[in-house]
């Protein structure tokens, strides 16, 4: 039987800009005083910058409005144009040039 080979998913660094790819049930703000907002405070396909990595694959992201934590299952990484992935200062030097 031929062995397939699969690459595992590249785990997010903090500056990483990701995408929303599904909506959880709610979403919890990354506060001090974490609350439970509805899901639609982010939308799917939204951008989003991870700030902080928290217990259980659970990771911080700014988004437009407001900073939620969510569990990897929800987002991707962005990937740049040469196939890498995008942080925020890659993006941040792009737009000066």
């Amino acid at each position: 039987m031929p062995e397939t080979t699969s690459t595992p998913n590249p785990a997010p660094t903090i500056g990483q800009r990701v995408r929303i790819v599904t909506l959880p049930p709610y979403v919890k703000t990354a506060d001090p005083m974490p609350m439970l907002r509805p899901p639609s405070a982010i939308s799917v396909g939204e951008i989003g910058i991870i700030l902080a990595r928290q217990p259980g694959d659970t990771w911080s992201i700014r988004f437009a409005k407001g900073a939620y934590l969510l569990d990897r299952d929800y987002f991707e990484l962005v990937e740049a144009e040469d196939g890498t992935h995008e942080t925020a200062n890659d993006a941040a030097s792009e737009s000066n040039d």
